[in-house]
C-alpha cells in the first residue's frame, strides 16, 4: 500500500510541476504576469506552506534548528540563493523567452552536467553508460532547438541561455543538497531556501509591487494553480514518495515532468512543434529514463564523497 501511494505522490508531483511551467507560459502572455513578480511570490508562499506542512506533521523544532549554528545556517542560505533561486528564476526566464517544453527539457541537462563536474573532480569515471547518455542530450538539445536546421533556431537564443543556465542552477541544487538533507528534514531545508530566494527577491521586484486591477478571476486561478500545485504540492509530493520508493525510483517517473511540460504546450498553448523537436524530445526522454536507472549508483557515490 505504500509503494502505491508512493507511485501515485510522484507521478502527480512531477505532472504538476510540468503542467505548473505551461501555466506560467500563459500568465506571462496572455496576463502580462512579470517573471520577477511571479517567481518572487511563488518561492514565499510555497515555502511558507512547506514549513506549515513541517510544523503540523513531523519535528517542528527542526524549523528552527536550522538556524543554531553557522555551519548549517550559511550554507542554507547560500543553497537558497544560488540552487532554489537560481532554478526558479532561469527557468521561469526560459519560459518567458520561449516555452514550457523547451525550458524544461533544457533543464533536464543537469544530470549531464552532474556526471561532467564528477569527472573533472575525478570523483568518477566515464561508463559507456555516461557516454551515451551524454550523446543523446546533446542530439536532442540539437533537434529540439534547431527543429533539425542550423539556419534558423526554434527558440529565441535568450530562452536557450536561460535554459542552459537553469540546468546549472539545478545541477548545483542537487549537489550542494546532500550534506544538509543528511542533518535535516526535506521539507525544512527545501521551505526555507524558497523562502531565502523569494526574499532576496522581493529586493528587485516586493510582491506587493503589483497592479492586480486587470486581475480576473481566471488569472487567480492561474496563479494559484501555479504556487500551490505547480510549486509546493509539486515539491512535498515528491519528496513525501521518498518515503516509500527509492530514489532510482521516484527519479524514472519523475521523468513525466518534461512530457506533461512538452504535452500540455503543444495541446493547450498550441504552440509549434515540428518532427525533428519530437525526436529531440524522445531522445532526452530516454536520456532522463537511462540516468533514472542508474541513478542508484550514482547517489551511492555522491554520498560516499
Amino acid at each position: 500500500m505504500n509503494r502505491k501511494k508512493g507511485i501515485v505522490l510522484v507521478l502527480i508531483g512531477a505532472i504538476f510541476w510540468g503542467i505548473g511551467g505551461t501555466v506560467s507560459k500563459k500568465l506571462f502572455q496572455q496576463y502580462a504576469i512579470d517573471v520577477d513578480w511571479l517567481v518572487t511570490t511563488r518561492l514565499l508562499i510555497a515555502g511558507v506552506l512547506l514549513l506549515s506542512v513541517q510544523y503540523f506533521t513531523k519535528d517542528r523544532s527542526q524549523i528552527f534548528g536550522v538556524w543554531k549554528t553557522r555551519r548549517i545556517a550559511v550554507p542554507l542560505i547560500i543553497f537558497g540563493l544560488l540552487g532554489m533561486l537560481g532554478v526558479q528564476y532561469t527557468y521561469m526566464a526560459s519560459i518567458e523567452h520561449g516555452n514550457a517544453a523547451v525550458a524544461t527539457l533544457l533543464q533536464y541537462l543537469a544530470p549531464v552536467m552532474i556526471i561532467i563536474y564528477l569527472l573533472l573532480r575525478k570523483q568518477s569515471v566515464l561508463t559507456r553508460a555516461d557516454m551515451l547518455t551524454v550523446s543523446l542530450a546533446l542530439f536532442g538539445s540539437f533537434f529540439l532547438l534547431t527543429n533539425g536546421s542550423l539556419s534558423q533556431l526554434s527558440v529565441p537564443p535568450l530562452a536557450i541561455t536561460w535554459g542552459i543556465l537553469s540546468g546549472v542552477a539545478l545541477a548545483f541544487y542537487t549537489l550542494y543538497a546532500i550534506p544538509l538533507l543528511k542533518q535535516f528534514d526535506s521539507l525544512v531545508i527545501v521551505g526555507w531556501a524558497m523562502i531565502i530566494g523569494g526574499f532576496a527577491l522581493s529586493f528587485i521586484h516586493p510582491p506587493w509591487r503589483v497592479d492586480m486591477s486587470s486581475f480576473t478571476l481566471e488569472t487567480y486561478f492561474y496563479l494559484i494553480f501555479v504556487i500551490i500545485f505547480g510549486t509546493m504540492i509539486a515539491f512535498w509530493f515528491y519528496i513525501e514518495s521518498l518515503q516509500s520508493l527509492a530514489p532510482k525510483e521516484s527519479s524514472l517517473l519523475g521523468s513525466v515532468e518534461p512530457l506533461a511540460a512538452v504535452l500540455t504546450t503543444v495541446f493547450w498553448l498550441k504552440e509549434p512543434f515540428g518532427f525533428y523537436q519530437w525526436l529531440g524530445t524522445l531522445f532526452i526522454m530516454m536520456m532522463i529514463v537511462m540516468l533514472a536507472l542508474n541513478k542508484g549508483k550514482s547517489s551511492d557515490n555522491l554520498e560516499a564523497k
